[in-house]
């Protein structure tokens, strides 16, 4: 059997096992020779999606690290451990959309609950030396611990828990993973350090507190994925206006761009002159929608979303002309034309905020806004990348049940400069991870 058509026989016969681990069934220990088998999987799904996996990983630094995961897959593991092994790929691979994460996180995590399990009591942000921070209490509500830095948790320093959590996330920087970790905490500490009863945190200023586990999901796993929650706009003083979008993974097309054709509409009827685009909580998911949805009232001059394009030929995209397994380098040549006669046309100052989750679609809405001066990036720096990898295969690997992401597509900026390599404001401002509305207000005192 070929390579592709084993791995899709896989993703087929292993369909079921992430529903067993997310309804809490028992699953017997995985042995050694289904561990070794899973890391194959990992290896030959890689090498038949990516087009250069070189691209954001040392070759040599990932060929030792699978050595050395294999010599480790001698005894019985659990899932849960095989994870804690195999996702020590990720940061090698240091790509936001590839990626070992464990099966079904919401439906796990509820079962964990309902079978009486309990979270880490906080959510939590880092900073950019891993020094681990109180949010508010786990699912968002404020607690007076605010800012309160965590020096150690149960007797076990809290930079030795950050990093070895960090170990095991994804992205494409150290600041981008730290951003990944600071959003997943509750449900990656549970994965790696397990879920006492209770949890004996010492703060840096002395203070030490004894927390019971918190019997709620954490806040990223408790989102209801209503439109309301996903997309929002708001007049502002000021002539201002501020269109939140936290996704482009929206499934009704339709429905995204009659809310973004309201939105300009008010914005037309209140004279705004100034437009915030929020984007700092957007993880990406389809380009049209921002094409259509925002672009078509703002863009003043032709442009594409892209310049240039790596490909690899998988599995149903092959043909006659492209062959299966071929790398293909190409240029994107279609060009959106502005609509400069649509009575909705917005021509004021517009800024497109972003942040650590910024990534992948809203990378390239960003690449579009710089290139061809559609508006101000505003945010902070360099955490993912320009040149972005995307159309992600998933698998799920056929023993353990936990999932893969492998992207097939590598995309250069529409300038088709290599620099810089990582996403630079036009404008470097703070995010204050307490406070959204801080850079918002920062961003509207630029014009006055």
């Amino acid at each position: 059997m070929n390579r592709l058509k084993y791995l899709s026989a896989c993703l087929i016969l292993s369909c079921c096992a992430p529903l067993a681990l997310a309804r809490g069934a028992t699953v017997p220990p995985l042995t050694p020779e289904q561990l070794r088998a899973d890391l194959r999987f990992v290896q030959d799904a890689i090498a038949a999606t990516h087009p250069e996996p070189g691209f954001s990983a040392d070759p040599a630094a990932v060929g030792h690290a699978y050595a050395a995961i294999a010599e480790q897959m001698r005894e019985p593991m659990s899932p849960d451990q095989a994870w804690r092994l195999l996702a020590t790929l990720n940061p090698l691979y240091a790509d936001g959309h590839l990626a070992i994460t464990p099966a079904a996180p919401r439906a796990q995590s509820q079962a964990f609950l309902d079978e009486g399990g309990r979270f880490f009591p906080y959510e939590v942000t880092l900073d950019g030396a891993g020094g681990l921070y109180i949010r508010a209490l786990l699912g968002g509500a404020p607690t007076p611990l605010q800012g309160a830095r965590i020096t150690r948790i149960n007797g076990v320093p809290a930079s030795r828990i950050v990093a070895d959590l960090l170990a095991r996330c994804h992205g494409d920087t150290a600041a981008f993973r730290a951003s990944l970790l600071s959003l997943r905490w509750p449900f990656l500490y549970w994965k790696v350090m397990g879920a006492p009863a209770s949890h004996a945190l010492q703060l840096d200023d002395g203070r030490e507190l004894t927390v019971p586990g918190t019997a709620a999901l954490p806040a990223y796993l408790d989102s209801d994925g209503s439109f309301a929650q996903q997309f929002r706009f708001a007049l502002l003083p000021g002539k201002a206006a501020l269109l939140t979008l936290n996704t482009f993974a929206w499934p009704d097309k339709a429905q995204f761009t009659a809310f973004t054709a309201e939105a300009f509409r008010q914005m037309r009827a209140a004279e705004v002159d100034t437009l915030l685009i929020d984007v700092r909580a957007n993880g990406g998911g389809n380009d049209d929608l921002w094409i259509d949805g925002v672009l078509r009232y703002i863009a003043d001059k032709p442009y594409r979303w892209a310049s240039t394009y790596r490909k690899k030929v998988i599995q149903g995209r092959d043909s006659a002309h492209e062959k299966l397994g071929d790398v293909i380098d190409g240029e994107i040549t279609s060009w959106q034309q502005p609509r400069l006669d649509d009575p909705l046309h917005f021509s004021g100052n517009t800024y497109l905020l972003v942040g650590g989750r910024t990534y992948s679609s809203s990378i390239l809405l960003s690449n579009v806004m710089q290139d061809f001066g559609f508006g101000k990036v505003v945010g902070a720096a360099g955490q993912a990348r320009t040149r972005q990898s995307g159309g992600t295969q998933n698998f799920v690997l056929p023993n353990s049940g936990l999932e893969l992401g492998v992207p097939r597509l590598l995309l250069q900026r529409p300038s088709g400069a290599a620099t810089p390599v990582l996403l630079q404001p036009d404008i470097v401002l703070p995010d204050n991870p307490y406070d959204p509305r801080a850079l918002i207000d920062a961003v509207l005192k630029l014009g006055t």
